[in-house]
């Protein structure tokens, strides 16, 4: 079938990890830096960036026949403001607390390179369905490493998972004691670098061995 064809299969799965936006094309770092000092609040931070990219690049994709060349950048920034605000304002209503957590970083979404990289680059020369997997696969390539490094920073910093504590009490009384370094900004650019690190190796260490 044409709607999984090879091309379209291309365009899902490469951003989940060959042309990951955060492993490989280094965009959307500073709101995971940002939002990762918790799982919940990484988990609803990638989730909005999927479904405001897959969506925003279907409009965008739609109209992209019809929007002059020199209006282009502002058209899409209205595209996705206006996607930022719905999804906003869903927050505050069904998820108030994330919301409050999250706080400007759900706003700053309009400005996430990863967003305009993948309008321009995709949206605005190929169709809406392709589209929508482009965009679908990147929001979920970024959520994925915002899980990952929530998960590290909230287990090793609280010892907890989604709000559960995942040690048990006989860990402390022994002498453990949580590593308070994990929920700060720089712990979240190493983490991030880490895992860029052991991408890459892997990944060179397989085309070596091609």
């Amino acid at each position: 079938m044409i709607l999984f064809s090879k091309q379209n299969k291309a365009a899902f799965t490469e951003p989940l990890n060959l042309n990951n936006p955060i492993m490989v094309q280094v965009l959307g770092i500073c709101s995971a830096l940002a939002v990762t000092s918790q799982l919940k609040p990484a988990i609803v931070m990638g989730l909005a960036v999927t479904v405001i990219t897959a969506f925003s690049n279907v409009i965008i994709s739609l109209i992209r026949k019809t929007i002059p060349v020199r209006i282009r950048i502002i058209v899409q920034l209205v595209v996705v403001a206006a996607l930022v605000t719905i999804v906003s304002q869903i927050l505050k209503a069904f998820a108030y607390d994330v919301s409050v957590q999250l706080s400007v970083y759900v706003g700053l979404i309009i400005t996430n390179c990863i967003l305009m990289g993948r309008l321009e680059a995709f949206a605005m020369v190929n169709r809406p369905w392709p589209s929508f997997l482009d965009g679908l696969g990147n929001g979920l390539g970024y959520a994925v490493i915002l899980v990952i490094v929530g998960a590290l920073r909230e287990f090793l910093g609280r010892g907890s998972l989604l709000g559960f504590k995942i040690l048990p009490q006989g860990f402390y009384d022994a002498g453990y004691l949580n590593n308070g370094m994990m929920t700060m900004p720089a712990m979240a650019l190493i983490l991030i670098g880490c895992v860029i690190w052991v991408h890459r190796a892997f990944f060179n260490k397989e085309e070596n061995e091609k």
